[in-house]
């Protein structure tokens, strides 16, 4: 059976002191109501270290949301995959919409990045999805499977199985307009397609595939009710520890 996980992405959020507190909250949240799925927190790079030893790593995984395309050397402001891997996390969100559109992230630089995470011992949720131009223009399960394609397509077929895929519509993140849950499924089951193709059906059948468009606790059970979407990767309410507890419960 494939995973069930609700991954909560910070993004540029919260200080060191407001990181704590929040992940200390959902830490006692969870101890007092086990969840029924895997928790992962990905937080900026200045938490991780802070945070791993406050987290009972039973109840909740620890992920950066990037990392460094170079192992080490003369890359001032880059943090690399075995930094990440040293503070105790062992998640990394790479392929982000906003690293993908605002930093100019290639499918070229991302493999790379993978590459060097898996190599760290990181597991990677990898991210995909198309903007509203491809949408409206039909072009979105080209430009998906190009991004996997792209980035992983080198990889043996346990490599792989250290991937977490996320769909993002990126037309439906904070801008008022929502994916449907049968438009997440129909990308979802398009996307676990693909993954059969080129690493066989064992592979597509135990990949978790996230949705990560305006994942909320009031849409959160009809959407992980579709047969392929295995959980979300949560923007905005990942903030509020009730919120993200909110969408962890879906799954009850």
């Amino acid at each position: 059976m494939r995973k069930k996980i609700v991954a909560g992405n910070w993004k540029m959020n919260k200080n060191l002191q407001e990181g704590i507190e929040l992940a200390k909250e959902l830490n006692t949240m969870l101890s007092a109501d086990k969840p029924n799925c895997d928790v992962v927190i990905c937080t900026p790079f200045i938490h991780l270290a802070s945070v791993a030893p406050l987290l009972d790593s039973q109840l909740i995984g620890l992920g950066a949301e990037n990392c460094a395309d170079k192992a080490s050397g003369a890359y001032t402001g880059e943090v690399s995959a075995e930094m990440v891997k040293s503070t105790g996390a062992q998640y990394v969100i790479l392929g982000h919409s906003e690293r993908r559109a605002y930093y100019h992230e290639t499918n070229e630089i991302l493999k790379e990045k993978i590459n060097l995470a898996l190599a760290n011992g990181l597991k990677v949720i990898f991210c995909i999805g198309e903007v509203l131009e491809e949408r409206e223009a039909g072009k979105q399960n080209e430009v998906v499977k190009a991004q996997l394609e792209g980035s992983l397509f080198d990889l043996t077929g346990d490599e792989f199985s250290n991937i977490i895929l996320a769909y993002e519509p990126v037309w439906a993140i904070g801008t008022g307009k929502t994916a449907t849950s049968d438009q997440a499924e129909e990308m979802h089951a398009f996307i676990r397609g693909v993954i059969a193709e080129k690493f066989g059906k064992d592979a597509a059948e135990n990949v978790s595939i996230l949705y990560g468009g305006s994942c909320k606790p009031s849409n959160a059970k009809e959407l992980f009710a579709k047969p392929d979407v295995d959980g979300g990767l949560i923007g905005g309410a990942a903030l509020k520890a009730a919120d993200f507890k909110g969408i962890i419960d879906a799954w009850k």
